[in-house]
């Protein structure tokens, strides 16, 4: 595959703050390593995860080049840069680009909901502005479009858009993509509780704010699947499936931070206005990391 730096599990790092909701850089760098050295296969800094759009352009600057610096080459980057004008999504993808990172991932941000030809052409307009490969994401719940797989297939034709990744939930539009493109189109998951599917419809990573919690269960479906060994990947699965779920169920910074803490890992405050989990659900986020430890 041309321009496709990724494979396997894609991890989130969560972007951690300090107590007066500053960026903590030092903080960030240590999580990134530790997401390094427990095997996952990239960094992805600036999604959902890492509160992107609470952050000013200064700290989602700052943000990636301590990623670019962490990383040191072992795994490739990932950069989350969008926004909600083009032009500001070409600035912080020609920044990501100039700092190192080996791909950017662009959703599309709207107030007013934008058309196909619209998203295209913002598309269109940043790739035209870099060189690195760009990673189309689709995740209507954040974004509020959801880009259907007539227009993924669009955005796959301007040159260096060569990788999708697709959040909608719907298994079909995996099985589309493979249909409809081929065994080359490079499509990644990043719904969580699909993740077994997903694999199995042919998608070639994982992207996940989950290795922050449980990196070798992560990992371990990975292998299986590689491995063609369906009953190990199943089992796998089924064991992080309750935790899979419930990070996204109770917002994936708050829940992850959460859980780097019952860990006994520094996981740093957020940002207002997100809030820490309940009491109640702290419990019930315990119970579950117990079962797994």
């Amino acid at each position: 595959m041309k321009n496709v730096p990724f494979k396997g599990v894609i991890a989130y790092p969560i972007t951690p703050f300090d107590e007066n909701e500053k960026v903590d850089i030092p903080l960030f760098k240590k999580l990134t390593e530790r997401l390094i050295v427990s095997g996952s296969h990239g960094i992805a800094p600036l999604g959902s995860t890492g509160v992107m759009p609470y952050l000013s352009d200064e700290e989602k600057e700052a943000v990636t080049e301590a990623t670019i610096e962490q990383t040191q080459g072992r795994v490739p980057t990932l950069v989350g840069v969008s926004n909600l004008t083009t032009d500001k999504t070409v600035h912080h993808a020609k920044f990501a680009e100039k700092a190192g990172a080996d791909a950017v991932m662009i959703i599309p941000m709207s107030y007013w909901k934008l058309t196909d030809d619209e998203i295209v052409s913002h598309y269109d307009t940043v790739a035209s502005k870099i060189s690195i490969p760009i990673m189309a994401y689709n995740n209507p719940a954040t974004s509020g479009v959801d880009m259907s797989p007539a227009l993924l297939k669009r955005l796959l034709e301007i040159p260096n858009v060569t990788m999708i990744k697709e959040s909608s939930g719907d298994i079909q539009r995996m099985h589309y993509l493979r249909k409809e493109l081929g065994e080359d189109v490079a499509f990644y998951n990043g719904s969580n509780p699909l993740a077994l599917a997903a694999f199995t419809a042919g998608a070639r990573g994982w992207c996940t704010a989950a290795p922050n919690l449980i990196p070798e269960l992560n990992v371990a479906l990975y292998n299986a699947v590689e491995e063609g060994n369906i009953e190990k990947a199943q089992e796998v699965f089924y064991k992080q499936f309750d935790l899979l779920k419930f990070i996204v169920n109770k917002g994936l910074p708050r829940a992850v931070k959460a859980g780097l803490n019952i860990l006994g890992e520094e996981g740093g405050n957020l940002r207002n206005p997100l809030k820490p989990l309940t009491a109640e659900e702290t419990q019930e986020l315990k119970n579950i990391i117990k079962i797994l430890n």
